[in-house]
């Protein structure tokens, strides 16, 4: 195991709280089959703390016990021996369950409920007030891209589309611990990009965030610190700097620099190192950064049928937080929505109206209506007739049971 000492110089240290929100000591789960017999340990003596405020990665192969220790820390399953804790309580307990929010790797959601309807059930269950469910519904919704399409059935929606609405459930209640299984599972790299802008939004705003994926390039742009899994131990634990430092190395990025300038650095160079260990080359950004930018001038005179880029996050997830540099939002800056996109959210706004006409002219007071005429003798005499059959009939039968008698 490579066990990395965290650095009282990092960004740890210094700017993420030192708050534990989830402990873990000792922390083993062995299933058994039927007859009591172990058959596999899927997570065997793991120790790691995640602070507030930080964005912690959970790396590992496929049936490295990811999955079970992020179940054992939601109170979904029990340890077999060792200890957890999720601020300061037991996973059970249901005070704490109110402070997290889940996405798990498959989206497991209504398919007849549309994306609204989906949301104010999820912030019903967390006992949102009408009004509550409602705001953060329609920020939800704008944030992931999905305003458009709210009134659709979630059965219908792509696996990208899911993902986003399920990533808005999981924030539905404000969170204070965000747990994210493959979130970026499934969605283009517009959706990917922005999922990595919230997370890092919600670590600057002290919420806590647990990610759990294999795409290790998302990992390494978000996390502060990551544990990697191996046959349900941990193998390396630490910041991403200093487990991804290569002191062995030096890196010298300069501007273009003029061919004799060149020589004489490479000239220095060579006379301690050996020749066929110097390299130089341009440096290149990546094909995230290229596709954004693609996109973005394409936006710009051509329009789509597919999922909206999300807008800015949810007014409620930002609130006392601190706000992003204007360099950190590209994706804010090129998504915001269009005027046209606001007319049409606009509309249904005109239903109360004709809502409250309606019930005006049913309160209006109608005239009085003259009374009624009383009845004439012939329309009483009528209801007589019932009397008169039932008093016959009873004679019948007293006649039949007293010749029964004798």
């Amino acid at each position: 195991m490579t066990a990395v000492d965290p650095n009282p110089k990092s960004e740890i240290v210094n700017q993420k709280s030192a708050e534990v929100v989830v402990s873990v000591r000792g922390l083993t789960k062995v299933f058994k089959d039927f007859w009591g017999r172990a058959k596999a340990r899927a997570v065997d003596n793991v120790d790691f703390e995640v602070r507030r405020g930080e964005v912690f990665g959970l790396l590992g192969p496929n049936g490295s016990g990811k999955s079970t220790t992020v179940k054992m820390m939601l109170g979904l399953l029990n340890p077999t021996k060792g200890h957890i804790e999720v601020f300061g309580h037991s996973p059970k307990h249901v005070q704490t369950k109110s402070r997290i929010g889940y996405l798990p790797e498959e989206s497991y959601l209504y398919r007849y409920l549309n994306s609204r309807e989906t949301l104010d059930f999820f912030g019903n269950l967390f006992h949102l007030s009408p009004q509550q469910r409602e705001k953060r519904s329609t920020e939800l919704l704008e944030m992931v891209g999905l305003n458009l399409t709210q009134t659709r059935a979630v059965g219908e929606f792509s696996k990208g589309m899911q993902r986003r609405i399920g990533l808005a459930q999981a924030l539905i209640n404000d969170p204070d611990l965000v747990i994210l299984d493959e979130p970026t599972a499934g969605l283009d790299p517009i959706g990917c990009r922005e999922v990595k802008d919230l997370i890092i939004a919600l670590a600057r705003r002290g919420k806590t965030v647990i990610l759990s994926s294999h795409l290790l390039s998302d990992v390494e742009d978000v996390c502060d610190r990551v544990v990697i899994y191996y046959g349900g131990k941990v193998q390396a634990l630490g910041t991403l700097k200093e487990l991804l430092a290569t002191p062995d190395a030096v890196r010298i990025t300069t501007p273009v620099l003029p061919r004799e300038t060149m020589e004489r650095v490479l000239e220095v160079i060579r006379k301690d190192v050996d020749a066929g260990k110097v390299r130089v080359d341009n440096p290149t950004q990546n094909l995230e950064s290229y596709f954004l930018d693609v996109v973005n001038k394409a936006r710009a005179s051509a329009e789509t049928s597919g999922a909206q880029s999300g807008a800015r996050v949810a007014e409620y997830l930002r609130a006392g937080g601190e706000e992003k540099p204007a360099t950190d939002k590209l994706l804010e800056r090129l998504t915001l929505p269009t005027a046209a996109q606001k007319a049409e959210e606009a509309k249904p706004d005109s239903a109360p109206a004709v809502a409250e006409t309606k019930l005006a002219e049913l309160t209006k007071t109608k005239p009085a209506e003259p009374a009624p005429t009383p009845a004439t003798p012939t329309q009483e005499s009528k209801p007589a007739a019932p009397a008169q059959d039932l008093s016959k009939a009873n004679e019948k039968l007293s006649s039949l049971l007293g010749g029964k008698k004798q």
